[in-house]
Parts: C-alpha cells; structure tokens; sequence
C-alpha cells in the first residue's frame, strides 16, 4: 500500500491556512505619538438618590478602561490627558405605559458631565454631557436592581467616552 502523500499534504496545507488566520490580536485606539500619560480626577456626585460612591466608582472604572486599552500610563504628576467630570443625573422615571394608567417599565438614567484637558494640544481638550439609560420591569425594586443597572449604564458610558477621547486619532 502506498502512502497517501496527497491527503497529508492536503491536511498540513490546511492546517497551515487556519494557523495563519488565527492570529489574536487586541482592538486598541490609536493615539497620538506626543501622548504618553494621563490622569482621571475622582468625578463627584451630588445627585440625590444616587449611591455616595457613584462618582469615585465611575471615574476608577474610566481610569481602569483607558489603563487596560492604551499605552498610556497613569501619572497624577503633570500628565498630558487629564479627565475630570461629575455625576449630574441619577433618575428613576416610569416607560411604556399601560392601559389605566400603570408601567410595565421603569427606566434609570445616569447623565456624566466629562472635561478632558489635552496639555499637548488645547484645540483637542472637550467637554460634554454623556448619558445612558437602563430599563427594568416596573414591579422590581430598584434597590435590587440597582447594582447590575449602574454597571450596564457605566459600560456604555466608559465607551462613549473612551471614544469620544481616542477615535478621532
């Protein structure tokens, strides 16, 4: 019996295809090559009904986000990015309303006013109002809730934000 040469070079042909198109790679921003540190200031709350350490949960989180997806250190010394911002909504309203007037929803709204400081560049610091909302069924206490919605909201909040600071680049 011969040996089957055509199916071994067919497999190894393959095999090498798949391990060429494998490859792992990481979706980072690119920045701007004179950028190499930056800073986020703990953002401040004084939204009633919102949790006390909402702004610090929120600002560690940003800070977490652009550590883990650029190549930006963290310096609170002199850093060329700085962000710095506040809380500004934390508001609970009643959506799709039913017949006889109750909800079947209730919506919590998070809004996030942002300052970014660009110490390389002026023209490229910014600020603007972010916000971001999460519906959850109307009979749920929000307190039981209330942890998971923050997270979601904050989520989507980290990356408008994230791109708003790193996608025109």
């Amino acid at each position: 019996m011969k040996f089957p040469w055509k199916i071994l070079a067919g497999f190894g042909f393959v095999c090498l295809l798949t391990s060429a198109t494998c490859n792992v790679t990481m979706d980072t921003k690119s920045i701007r090559p004179d950028l190499n540190t930056f800073f986020v200031e703990a953002f401040n709350s004084s939204v009633p009904d919102a949790p006390a350490t909402i702004g610090r949960d929120f600002s560690d989180s940003l800070n977490d986000k652009i550590r883990s997806e650029t190549r930006l250190s963290f310096s609170d010394i002199d850093p060329d990015l700085e962000f710095e911002g506040s809380v500004v909504m934390f508001n609970v309203s009643a959506q799709a309303p039913q017949a006889g007037e109750t909800t079947q929803l209730s919506r919590l709204t998070i809004g996030i006013n942002v300052k970014l400081t660009d110490n390389k560049d002026e023209e490229q610091s910014w600020e603007q109002r972010f916000t971001f909302f999460s519906d959850f069924d109307a009979a749920t206490n929000l307190l039981d809730v209330q942890d998971a919605l923050i997270e979601e909201i904050f989520e989507q909040l980290r990356n408008d934000i994230f791109d708003k600071a790193f996608g025109s680049w």
